[in-house]
């Protein structure tokens, strides 16, 4: 990797919907590895993006909504408890799940083997694709093109993982704390390009339509997986099972159509 690829901090803006909800909490500390752990306390304590529309939404006040907001409602539903809702930031995902914050993420997180080193991952519930979006005027056919620009990501992403190995050596990578503060890098033309997924890319381009962007191209599919610490063996199981029986029964798809306007697409097993 080329000393040129860049680590940038975070800038205050409030692009997309984050808001003030990507506030860490502290204070819940959540212990569960089995059903009967869960049953025990009568709460699920899940981890959540609310930063990321229509997967994640804060609506203020710590209410939440959006994809997986739903999931994880039907999912306590299912367990019969309440249901614990805790904003997680695309870095800290795997930290507050390993420290025990919570049980469980449902956040739009990636099944890629270099994280299953760490985590489980359920059977898929969701997927998007991960592409490079740029001004139409941009020359940028293929990864070759990238190393002349200047690309930004969010920081620990899939999309950073999809640009690192792709990009020629020598590429300025340019690296933000979430998608909304690498989105409006790009709206504000401090960068040329952009690796986001699908969902942020159309939310850029309704946001700016004099801007001209267009995804130039697809990295990779994204499923994306329930995720849970190792050694959850039997949670595990259950929220496997709970997985395969919503998209049978129809409620995954429903969720799907509500809030990405589209029918649930054939998702992978393992």
């Amino acid at each position: 990797m080329s000393a040129d690829r860049l680590t940038m901090s975070r800038r205050p803006l409030g692009l997309l919907g984050a808001g003030a909800a990507l506030v860490a909490l502290g204070g819940a500390t959540a212990q569960a590895q089995s059903i009967d752990d869960v049953l025990t306390r009568k709460k699920l304590q899940v981890g959540i993006l609310v930063d990321l529309p229509p997967f994640g939404i804060s609506t203020g006040a710590n209410k939440y909504e959006g994809y997986d907001v739903d999931v994880a409602t039907l999912m306590a539903k299912y367990m019969g408890v309440e249901l614990e809702l805790v904003p997680v930031t695309g870095p800290n995902r795997i930290p507050y799940l390993l420290t025990n914050k919570v049980d469980v993420l449902v956040a739009t997180f990636g099944i890629t083997p270099e994280r299953a080193r760490q985590v489980m991952f359920a059977i898929p519930y969701s997927s998007i694709d991960i592409g490079v979006l740029a001004p139409k005027s941009t020359k940028l056919a293929g990864a070759e093109d990238l190393k002349p620009l200047k690309v930004g990501v969010a920081r620990a992403s899939t999309q950073d993982t999809a640009i690192t190995a792709a990009a020629p050596a020598g590429t300025r990578i340019m690296r933000f704390d979430d998608d909304a503060t690498a989105a409006q890098a790009i709206l504000s033309g401090q960068i040329d390009a952009i690796g986001v997924n699908n969902i942020t890319a159309k939310q850029i381009i309704d946001m700016n339509p004099a801007g001209n962007y267009e995804t130039k191209m697809v990295l990779r599919h994204q499923p994306n997986g329930i995720t849970l610490r190792r050694g959850q063996a039997d949670l595990h199981q259950w929220v496997n099972t709970f997985v395969y029986y919503i998209k049978n029964n129809g409620e995954l798809d429903a969720i799907c159509r509500k809030w990405l306007g589209n029918p649930l697409p054939e998702l992978p097993v393992f």
